[in-house]
């Protein structure tokens, strides 16, 4: 096989990871509100979803990984930020999750491209030209529309926590960028769950509650389902550029909307109809101009756009 039919493979490899990826975080999130209607409350949840992935990122270093040798960072200082804005972006993500009906909390979190672009601007000085700000303010015209401020039918702290996560999410590729220099994957979620132990461990004492066999399972459960599913994200970007992978995250949608029907029997708002492809034509537009600069690095996008 030539290279270009192994560059193919390696990308449909990616493509397939990704999807896998998004598969195993969406049936998570359907977890999560079947844990809240057990009665499990969000720090359980955080606290299990994490506590579980240390074992699966354990048993992937040694089976599919580099050993247990990538335990060890090259980057502890930016492992510990990560773990500190990713437990937010957790939190937030959850507590969205927990709030909406899944098919809105998962259009929600289609804004992280467009908070990724405005930090980028603003925190790397990326150059940033009018074409990409009009996606931008496309996908935030997208936000309004399902929201629908000031109408009631949306609920608000819902809405915050769900831009809030995307927010903090977009922080965190920020810093995978500079942490993806010297660590792997599997060494920052190895990191990132076990560091995440340290301030849940403390609060789960106050939040804990006796639950029934079922629901000790289902939580636990989460946790290798997350853990899978981050591992799967990581090993995606190891066959495939972003830009190739990252179009598959739309996928989710269609999970969110076949758990919510399945499992709670809705189906997502006519605004929502309306408002969810403006978002993902916004997000997918600036990922394909990100990937048109990156393969013409001597034109300044700042003239170019």
């Amino acid at each position: 096989m030539g290279a270009t039919g192994q560059s193919e493979d390696r990308a449909m490899l990616g493509i397939g990871l990704r999807l896998l990826a998004v598969f195993l975080l969406s049936s998570l999130y359907a977890m999560i509100k079947v844990a809240e209607g057990w009665h499990a409350n969000l720090v359980e949840i955080m606290f299990f979803r994490q506590a579980f992935s240390i074992p699966v990122t354990i048993a992937y270093m040694i089976v599919a990984g580099p050993g247990l040798a990538a335990v060890r960072s090259g980057a502890p200082r930016g492992q510990v930020i990560r773990a500190i804005i990713g437990l937010i972006s957790m939190a937030f993500n959850f507590g969205a999750t927990l709030l909406l009906p899944l098919a809105e909390a998962t259009t929600l979190a289609f804004t992280v491209p467009i908070f990724a672009t405005i930090l980028g601007a603003l925190m790397l000085r990326e150059p940033t030209g009018w074409r990409r700000w009009t996606a931008v303010m496309t996908g935030f015209g997208g936000v309004l529309i399902i929201t629908q401020p000031g109408s009631g039918h949306f609920p608000l702290w819902g809405a915050i926590c769900g831009l809030m996560s995307s927010i903090s999410i977009a922080l965190v590729a920020i810093q995978l960028r500079q942490i993806g220099k010297v660590d792997l994957p599997v060494t920052t979620v190895f990191w990132f769950s076990s560091l995440s132990m340290l301030p849940l461990g403390a609060l789960y004492p106050f939040f804990a509650q006796a639950h029934d066999a079922a629901t000790f399972a289902l939580l636990a459960a989460m946790g290798l389902v997350g853990g899978l599913g981050q591992i799967a994200f990581s090993a995606a970007l190891r066959h495939a550029p972003v830009s190739t992978v990252m179009p598959m995250d739309y996928s989710a949608m269609l999970w969110a909307m076949l758990y919510g029907l399945v499992l709670f029997g809705a189906l997502p708002t006519p605004w929502t109809w309306i408002g969810t492809p403006v978002i993902v034509a916004s997000g997918l537009y600036i990922v394909w101009r990100e990937r048109k600069v990156a393969r013409n690095p001597q034109v300044m996008e700042a003239i170019a756009d």
